[in-house]
């Protein structure tokens, strides 16, 4: 995959937000608790994503009703879908100075295109030491999604399946797409929400 950033400027992809609320007490601390100045760019930006992927529970998988959406609020609850764990990476990372943006594939839903179609977040890193941008996907593994950290071979949760009209954007974004904040701050029910209300295109 040929990785476009949106913004040619670095700045772009550390701006706060309401959503990325990097600032927040809450992310401050935990940033303290899990990095140290002496780890190098890669292994801070290898912490975090372990801690997103592993220690923040996607809704559907813990089967959880509860929606988040600011990073901080993901935080406090520990869970949220794709969506709400990609503003926690972002915000984590970019509390480092670590230029973070905003990728998307559109997926099938579940496991066959009549049961419908979603949009899934992940995350562009940029890696100053080796002049690179990559992805990372904080979903969550469970048996049969598995994303890893690399830096040179993507191991993402999703494979495209092209025949099923599925599709990975190459774009890293700046922010995160309007549609996927605009569901997380409508919805009062995560299940819900995932089976019924989640974006299929960008």
């Amino acid at each position: 995959m040929n990785l476009i950033p949106e913004s040619q400027s670095y700045n772009d992809y550390l701006d706060e937000s309401d959503v990325i609320d990097f600032s927040h007490p809450l992310i401050r601390d935990k940033i303290s608790e899990l990095i140290s100045s002496r780890m190098s760019e890669i292994d801070k930006v290898r912490v975090v994503f372990h801690y997103v992927r592993d220690s923040i529970g996607h809704s559907w998988d813990i089967q959880s009703k509860r929606v988040t959406c600011r990073a901080s609020e993901v935080l406090t609850y520990k869970e949220g879908i794709c969506y709400a764990k990609s503003n926690l990476l972002a915000a984590m990372l970019r509390s480092l100075n670590i230029p973070t943006g905003f990728c998307y594939q559109r997926l099938t839903l579940f496991d066959t295109p009549d049961k419908g179609y979603c949009i899934h977040a992940l995350n562009g890193v940029y890696i100053k030491s080796l002049n690179k941008w990559i992805r990372l996907d904080a979903r969550g593994n469970k048996p049969g999604i598995q994303s890893e950290f690399s830096l040179h071979d993507e191991q993402l949760a999703f494979r495209i399946n092209e025949q099923f009209d599925e599709i990975d954007y190459p774009i890293i974004y700046a922010k995160p797409n309007v549609k996927t904040i605009r569901v997380l701050e409508s919805s009062k029910n995560a299940l819900d929400m995932y089976k019924r209300h989640l974006p299929d295109f960008i």
